[in-house]
């Protein structure tokens, strides 16, 4: 679905002063960053012809001055996105439903990922912004920008070299499915088991290779694999049609999706390759299609109650 919003004469005001904001950053920016180049490029001069100490005062005298309009403009730049995720991002999704409200400071804690059992690598990094909260007819949701990774150390001549890994990075969507789940149901995606093998179960998770569901759907199985602690609740759960449902908001996405069923609630991890809800900073705000990519995003995931159904109450919470 795509959604519609409007840019209220009052947000337009506020995009007017944040686009003078905007230059001046960017102005700042690039002298800052002039000063300090212009003067390692002098200071490398200075010291071929006319010795080192000269070099390092004539590079100092340009490179301190731009340290210091960069160290000055980053409160600025920071009040600057803020500003447009509170006061333009959150309009906007008020504009397209009253309920629709955005924390840029919360997201999905650790505890709760980590609990959600969508992926079994243990964290070592955790970062999660941009908390999106609404309720759709009957269903509430929310969802957030999660960025989990694990860390792998190398021995080398030089030292221990330290690699990071992505785990997810990308949006966690929660919606109440209104029932209290009695097991754990998780739908992985095929190939899971390959890409991060090494890594697969710590042992503290509550499904493993031993709990597989064979499913009665080619397509589903093509592309997931189902664990579950309770076999008959997970074939209650994975209708069908819900597999079919599935299958089409997987088609949807760029990357394979994996969902958890726990508690009450259902778990969705959608990998995705760029930070929704930013400010641009060296592209004007003046432009048509500035929040185009937000509100698709936001369209997906709205999307998703209608797609799976969520409003049909099959089930009675006890």
């Amino acid at each position: 679905m795509a959604v519609n919003f409007v840019i209220s004469p009052a947000v337009q005001s506020v995009l007017d002063e944040l686009e003078i904001q905007r230059k001046k950053i960017v102005s700042t920016n690039y002298k800052g960053w002039g000063l300090i180049l212009g003067g390692i490029l002098l200071a490398f001069l200075v010291t071929n012809f006319g010795g080192l100490i000269a070099g390092l005062l004539v590079g100092a005298a340009a490179v301190i001055p731009g340290g210091v309009m960069l160290y000055k403009i980053s409160d600025d730049t920071a009040q600057y996105k803020s500003r447009f995720k509170r006061e333009v991002v959150g309009a906007a999704l008020s504009s397209v439903d009253q309920c629709l409200t955005l924390d840029p400071s919360n997201g999905i804690s650790e505890s709760e990922f980590t609990s959600s059992q969508l992926f079994t690598t243990g964290i070592d990094r955790y970062h999660t912004e941009d908390l999106v909260c609404g309720k759709i007819d009957k269903t509430s949701f929310y969802f957030a920008e999660v960025h989990a990774e694990y860390k792998t150390e190398t021995r080398t001549k030089n030292g221990t070299q330290t690699t990071w890994h992505d785990i997810l990075k990308g949006i966690v969507f929660v919606a109440d499915f209104n029932k209290n789940f009695n097991g754990v149901t998780v739908v992985r995606p095929k190939d899971f088991g390959s890409s991060i093998g090494a890594w697969f179960s710590k042992n503290i998770f509550s499904v493993g290779d031993k709990n597989v569901v064979e499913l009665e759907n080619d397509g589903f199985n093509k592309n997931f694999v189902t664990y579950s602690t309770d076999q008959v609740e997970a074939r209650y759960v994975l209708t069908p049609a819900m597999m079919e449902r599935i299958n089409d908001l997987n088609q949807r996405s760029a990357y394979t999706v994996s969902l958890s069923f726990i508690n009450s609630s259902m778990y969705i991890a959608f990998p995705l390759d760029k930070n929704y809800f930013e400010a641009p900073v060296y592209k004007t705000l003046l432009r048509p299609d500035l929040l185009d990519d937000d509100m698709s995003v936001l369209g997906f995931m709205y999307d998703i109650v209608h797609e799976l159904d969520l409003n049909t109450r099959i089930w009675t919470k006890q």
